[in-house]
C-alpha cells in the first residue's frame, strides 16, 4: 500500500513529520536505504588552517551553554548550529543558502534549512524539529533525492554521492546518497557538540573541499 498520494503535494517538512520507517518512505521515491558506517570525507585541521576557528567557536558555545534556554528549535539553531554552520561556509568559501526554497515535483518540495555549495558539489544541513533525529533523517533523505533530482545539481559523473547531515543543534547524524544506487545510506555514529565540534566541522568541510569517491552500500 502507498504511503503518499498521487494527487497530493507535499512539502519536505510535511513528509518528515510522517511517522513511518526510512525505508517505506524513501521506497515510494524509488530508492533503497541501509544504516551502516559510511567513510565520511575528513579533512586535518592543519591542512586547512582552521583549527584557531574551531577552538574559538567551541569557546563560544561553553561559554553560552550555561546562560541559553535551548527549549526551542530557533534558540537551538542560533545557538548551536549557527556558529557551526557559519565556520563552514568561511573555510571552505562555500556559497550559502538559508531556508532555500526548491521545487522538483509535488512530492519533492519546500525548504532547505542550510545549503551549501562549491564547484564540486552541494551539502544539505536539516535542523530537526522537536530534537527528533529519526524524523529528521527521513526529512534530509528527502531532500537529498530533490537534489539527486533537480536540475541545477551537478552531474552524476562529476558528484556520483550527495551528503547531508541532521541536527538537534546538539547531537549531529550524516547521510549520504550514492546516486548510481539511487541508495540512501545512514550513519551509525552519532556526534555531540561542543564534545565532538572538532569532527563535526572536519566532515562537513570535508564534504565541501574533497572530491567524493562513489560509496557502495
Amino acid at each position: 500500500m502507498s504511503i503518499l498520494d498521487v494527487e497530493q503535494s507535499y512539502t519536505f517538512s510535511q513528509l518528515g513529520k510522517l511517522t513511518v520507517p526510512t525505508d517505506d518512505l524513501l521506497a515510494e521515491f524509488g530508492y533503497g536505504f541501509s544504516r551502516r558506517h559510511i567513510p565520511l570525507p575528513q579533512v586535518t585541521a592543519d591542512l586547512i588552517g582552521a583549527l584557531d576557528q574551531i577552538t574559538a567557536t567551541r569557546q563560544r558555545i561553553d561559554r553560552i551553554l550555561p546562560l541559553a534556554d535551548l527549549a526551542n528549535e530557533t534558540s537551538r539553531r542560533e545557538t548551536l548550529i549557527a556558529p557551526v554552520i557559519t565556520d563552514i561556509a568561511i573555510t571552505t568559501q562555500a556559497q550559502l543558502r538559508i531556508e532555500y526554497a526548491i521545487a522538483v515535483s509535488n512530492w519533492l518540495q519546500g525548504i532547505f534549512n542550510y545549503f551549501l555549495f562549491k564547484s564540486s558539489g552541494p551539502l544539505l544541513v536539516v535542523a530537526a524539529k522537536q530534537e527528533d533525529l529519526t524524523k529528521g533523517f527521513n526529512q534530509m533523505a528527502v531532500e537529498l533525492i530533490a537534489l539527486d533530482q533537480w536540475t541545477k545539481s551537478p552531474t552524476v559523473d562529476q558528484y556520483p554521492t550527495l551528503f547531508g547531515a541532521v541536527t538537534t543543534g546538539d547531537i549531529w547524524r550524516f547521510g549520504c546518497l550514492e546516486r548510481t544506487d539511487k541508495h540512501v545510506s545512514q550513519h551509525l555514529s552519532l556526534y555531540r557538540v561542543p564534545e565532538d565540534l572538532e569532527s563535526v566541522e572536519r566532515i562537513l568541510i570535508g564534504i565541501l573541499l574533497a572530491e567524493s569517491e562513489s560509496i557502495k552500500p
